[in-house]
Order: C-alpha cells, then sequence, then structure tokens
C-alpha cells in the first residue's frame, strides 16, 4: 500500500490535470488512485477514513477555489481574516462530499467485489457530485469529468448524460488502476471487471467518434448568422466610478463600430454589466440607443435592472442582474433576469444571522432572482442567456434549449478573478454547456475568457485575459433536443441512487474477506 498520507496526492494530481494552470489531462486516469487505494485497505478503520478524507478533501478544494480570497478582499470589501476563513468554511464543506464518497467506497471495495468497487464508487461520486449541484443553492464547481473539455473528439457523448458521464468514467478508470497496481482482488475478478470498463469505454468512444462525423455534417449545413463579441477589458475597481462609466460606455461602442463595418454582424453581445448604469435610468443610455438606431445593429448587453412595485400599501425596489436585447431600431426587445445568484455575491443568505458579511451586500448589491421563461430573440436567432457563473449549471442551458433556444450566450465577467486559474475553470465548465445541448455557446467576459464554441465542443474563438477584445465569426444555429436534454439529465440523480441501494444491501450483510 502506498502509505497512510499517500493519498494526499490526489489533491496535487487533480489540480495538476484539471483546468486551470496546467491542465494535464492524462493525469485525470491515474490522479484519484492514491486515495481510492488506502479507502480499499481493510485495516484503516472507518472512523479515520471520513477524517482523512475530509483533510484530502479541504487541500483538493483549496487548490482549485484559492481566488475566492482575493474575490472578497478586493471587491467584497472583507479583511483578509474574515476571507481566509470564509475561504476554509468552503472547502470544507466541499470537503464533506469527498469524505462522505470515502465512506461509502472504503464499504463497497471491501465488502463487494471489484465491479461493484468500479462501477458502484463512479455511481457514488456522480450522485454526490449531483446533491452538490443543488443544495444549498449548489456549488459544482470543477467536477472531475470537466478535465477533458479541451478535446472535442472525445466529448462528444456528452450529448448522452453531460459531464457527469465523464466524471463517472474518470472514477471508474481510476478505481480499475487502484485495483491493478495494488492488487486488490483475484486476479481473474479484477481481469473481468476490466473487461468490462473497456467495454463502456469502447461503447461510449465508438458512439463518440459517430456523433463527431455526424454532427460535423449536421453543423456544416446549419444556418450561420454572424454574431459579433466584445471584451471591453474595463478595470473592475474603477468600472463603477461616475467618471469611468462614460469612458467605459465610448469604449464598448468604439470597438462595436469595428464590427458593423468590418462584419455586419446580426448581433453583437456585451459581457455582464457592460452598462455600469440603469439603462431605463440614465442618460449614458443615449449613445448606445443612438449607436444601436444608426447602424440598425441589434445589441444583447448585460446591464444592472430595476423595478419598484408597491405591495400592500409599501413601496419596494427590486435590483437585478440582467440581459437586455435592443432591436436594430433600439428598443427593446427582450430582458432576461439572472435567475441562479450568486451567495454571498449576489445575495448573502441568512443576512440578518450573518451581519459581518454586511460589506458583501453593499458591494455586490443584493438582488432579486429572476426565471427563466422565452428566448431573447432577434431575427433567426433564439438567444438563451447564461449570465456568469449560470454556465456552470447543466440545467439552466438544458432549461433554456428546452424553451426554444437555439443558441447559448453567456455574459459574464471574470475581472473578479484576476490572472487565477478561475476564468480558465469556467471557461472550461461552458465548453460542456455546448456539447450536451447541441447549440453554438457565444461568451462575452468584461475581460477574459470571451469566445465562440460550436455545438461539437470545438473553439472558434477566444480571447486572452486583460486585453480588449471584438470579434466576430459565423455561429452555427441547431434545433435538435439531445438524449440530455429529454432525459440524460437524470444520470447523476439515478447513478445516487443506484449506489445508495447498493450500499444497504453490503451493509446488511457480513463483510466480505479477500
Amino acid at each position: 500500500m502506498i502509505g497512510r498520507w499517500g493519498w494526499l496526492l490526489t489533491p496535487v494530481l487533480a489540480w495538476l490535470a484539471l483546468p486551470g494552470r496546467f491542465s494535464w489531462w492524462p493525469l485525470l486516469l491515474v490522479c484519484l488512485v492514491p486515495l481510492l487505494a488506502c479507502l480499499a485497505d481493510a485495516r484503516l478503520p472507518l472512523r479515520r477514513v471520513f477524517w482523512f478524507a475530509l483533510l484530502t478533501g479541504v487541500l483538493f478544494h483549496l487548490l482549485q477555489i484559492y481566488w475566492i480570497v482575493p474575490v472578497l478582499t478586493t471587491y467584497g470589501g472583507l479583511p483578509w481574516f474574515l476571507a481566509v476563513p470564509a475561504l476554509l468554511l468552503l472547502a470544507a464543506y466541499l470537503a464533506v462530499y469527498l469524505a462522505l464518497f470515502a465512506l461509502g467506497f472504503s464499504i463497497l471495495a471491501r465488502r463487494g467485489g471489484p465491479l461493484t468497487g468500479i462501477f458502484g464508487g463512479a455511481a457514488l461520486w456522480v450522485g454526490l457530485d449531483w446533491v452538490r449541484s443543488w443544495l444549498f443553492s449548489g456549488f459544482p464547481w470543477m467536477d472531475v469529468g470537466y478535465g477533458v473539455w479541451h478535446l472535442p473528439f472525445l466529448l462528444q457523448a456528452a450529448d448522452l448524460f453531460g459531464h457527469a458521464g465523464y466524471t463517472f468514467l474518470v472514477v471508474a478508470i481510476n478505481a480499475l488502476v487502484s485495483m491493478l497496481v495494488f492488487r486488490q482482488f483475484p486476479g481473474r475478478q479484477t481481469a473481468f471487471a476490466a473487461a468490462a470498463v473497456a467495454a463502456v469505454v469502447l461503447v461510449l468512444g465508438g458512439y463518440s467518434v459517430n456523433r463527431w462525423h455526424h454532427y460535423r455534417q449536421v453543423v456544416g449545413a446549419a444556418e450561420a448568422p454572424v454574431i459579433g463579441l466584445v471584451q471591453g477589458n474595463v478595470e473592475q475597481g474603477r468600472k463603477w466610478s461616475p467618471v469611468e462609466r462614460e469612458k467605459t460606455v465610448r469604449n464598448y461602442l468604439a470597438l462595436s463600430g469595428e464590427l458593423v463595418d468590418n462584419h455586419r454582424p446580426e448581433l453583437i453581445v456585451w459581457p455582464e454589466t457592460a452598462l455600469p448604469f440603469y439603462p431605463h435610468a440614465s442618460e449614458l443610455m443615449g449613445p448606445v440607443l443612438s449607436f444601436v438606431g444608426s447602424s440598425r445593429q441589434p445589441l444583447l448587453t448585460g446591464a444592472p435592472w430595476y423595478e419598484v412595485r408597491e405591495e400592500e400599501g409599501n413601496r419596494l425596489v427590486f435590483y437585478y442582474n440582467g440581459a437586455l436585447l435592443l432591436n436594430g431600431y433600439g428598443q427593446e426587445q427582450g430582458l432576461y433576469f439572472k435567475s441562479h445568484l450568486v451567495p454571498f455575491g449576489e445575495y448573502v443568505p441568512l443576512q440578518r444571522l450573518l451581519p459581518f458579511l454586511a460589506p458583501l451586500v453593499e458591494a455586490a448589491g443584493n438582488f432579486t432572482p429572476g426565471s427563466i421563461e422565452r428566448p431573447l430573440t432577434t431575427g433567426r436567432i433564439e438567444a438563451g442567456v447564461l449570465i456568469c457563473f449560470e454556465s456552470i449549471f447543466g440545467k439552466l442551458g438544458r432549461d433554456w434549449v428546452k424553451r426554444g433556444a437555439n443558441l447559448l450566450v453567456n455574459v459574464t465577467n471574470d475581472a473578479w478573478y484576476g490572472r487565477s486559474s478561475a476564468p480558465h475553470q469556467s471557461w472550461a465548465m461552458s465548453v460542456f454547456r455546448a456539447v450536451e445541448t447541441r447549440r453554438s455557446l457565444v461568451r462575452a467576459a468584461n475581460t477574459g475568457i470571451s469566445g465562440i464554441v460550436d455545438p461539437l465542443g470545438r473553439v472558434v474563438l477566444q480571447s486572452g485575459l486583460f486585453v480588449p477584445f471584438a470579434a466576430a465569426a459565423p455561429v452555427h444555429l441547431l434545433d435538435q433536443v439531445t438524449f440530455f436534454v429529454r432525459v440524460g439529465f437524470l444520470f447523476a440523480p439515478l447513478c445516487g441512487l443506484a449506489a445508495l441501494l447498493i450500499l444497504v444491501v453490503l451493509v446488511k450483510r457480513p463483510q466480505r474477506r479477500v
């Protein structure tokens, strides 16, 4: 066995394998082996499994989401002595899922055979990922399946089960490698398990190859309006100052004017809160409307919004993080309010119980969630809008497609993250949304990464970080509804249910000695 502390190699290997600074994807095939090998060792008591796995999970998530500290301190207004504990608490919460997996996998590997350990373990991991995606509003950041985001030839099975299917494969392959290397089961049993894993990989690989060739033809024959995107590269700390607002508008108009002159796009997309003011209550909206009307140029832009309502005799103001579509005559064509808000970023849960987090509300706002209703329509484009980190939720992309969207548009502001790994992680997760739904995805960020992804997961355009960027390209529009959109999204919860049932059966029978 690799030693009591050997499983701490897993967070480091995963950090090197997953999107970010390195993205050495072949390490995905072995990054979990140190952890899984230790969990299968019957000499380690289950009570210690939980605590060791919790420590491993904390390190795993600290390496993935370390960027939260500068976000909270630089833009959230929190002092470092509050921001660091906040990061540690979030990492500890996320680590609980890995600790629960460790307990379950230990039982699966010790009391079941290799097939139970491999496929039951993979199902348990995916099921817990699913719970993490919605519990307490959800934070499904950097599931291990995202590690193959930049290999479009291998991504095509995502239209079956989404990124969860790739997470399942990664865990299953790691479990098999662990059993082979450390000979945890008799050779014949392990050989049978290896054949089963190989069969699954071959079937999904064959499907992926087939879909690759099929959709290359479908995409080639599809309508492809030219769409432009603009990355203004506006410094986050200065964006909302009154002096800078007019400069910001002029910047976006100048970059957009170049696109109109050179490409005549059917739509231009600006990032999240590209308009640093309320459009219906600011004179700075005048130049924007003038540009749209004179150029006959439809524009989709992120913008804050507010509504005043009378409720029970009280005058209430509701604030939203919105996306506004203007038609070629400068008229409001559509409006979407972000439906999945960032906790502690766009609203603070339990504000009365957590008064020390008040600076977050003052800095980022206290928004009201909207809802997904109908796509924002201009000409032949039916755009489903994902604002900021909404792009990490497969459910939201699926909901837009079910409501008729033939294009996904992600408007975001990654300036919050600085030059950390977060923009690369967010971009990688967005690529999966395109393949899962077979919709092109146009992403406009205040600063990197902006770009266009086609329905095969191929990157058509991609900007750098902290540079102005304006580009346009044909964007293919598809209207097929994938298996994932119809029923494949149920794969993750069904995995969780299956793993739970297997665990119940194993716990009720005497422990098996191998």
